[in-house]
């Protein structure tokens, strides 16, 4: 399971080093792809066919299902580690997720995400100002 959060830095090629304690469970590669709230999501292999059959699975008839379809999938791209921990984010998914140098990458349990260290801040600001709000409309949840 992924969990915690960590900063790293992009050196000049894109490269980001992802923390040793994950690295056991990417070693089969993974996928990274356009994730929501402007962020990157890193999937294992194995979880990533999980969810791309469920998008799959989306009927084409739903504009909204083919545009969120469309975001995941085609914003899509395999990762390989390099010797040193490394993964080469595609320049398209870095303007994306508007990643400068310092990111974080924050363990959600089954995937990534990998943030601009300034959005990720605004972000859990804000999040934590709300987190009692967050936390009342979650119980209907069950959580």
């Amino acid at each position: 399971m992924f969990i915690g959060e960590y900063n790293h830095n992009l050196d000049d090629k894109g490269r980001l080093a992802i923390p040793a304690k994950f690295r056991s469970l990417l070693k089969k590669g993974g996928v990274v792809t356009k994730g929501l709230d402007n962020c990157l999501f890193l999937y294992t292999k194995e979880q990533w066919q999980k969810i791309a059959q469920k998008l799959s699975a989306l009927p084409i008839s739903q504009s909204k299902a083919r545009a969120f379809a469309r975001h995941f999938l085609a914003g899509a791209m395999d990762l390989e580690f390099d010797n040193q921990g490394r993964v080469t984010l595609p320049e398209y998914l870095r303007n994306f997720a508007v990643l400068k140098k310092s990111v974080i990458v924050a363990g959600l349990y089954n995937h990534l995400e990998i943030w601009d260290a300034d959005s990720w801040d605004k972000y859990k600001k804000e999040s934590e100002k709300n987190s009692v709000d967050i936390a009342e409309e979650l119980g209907d949840l069950g959580i």
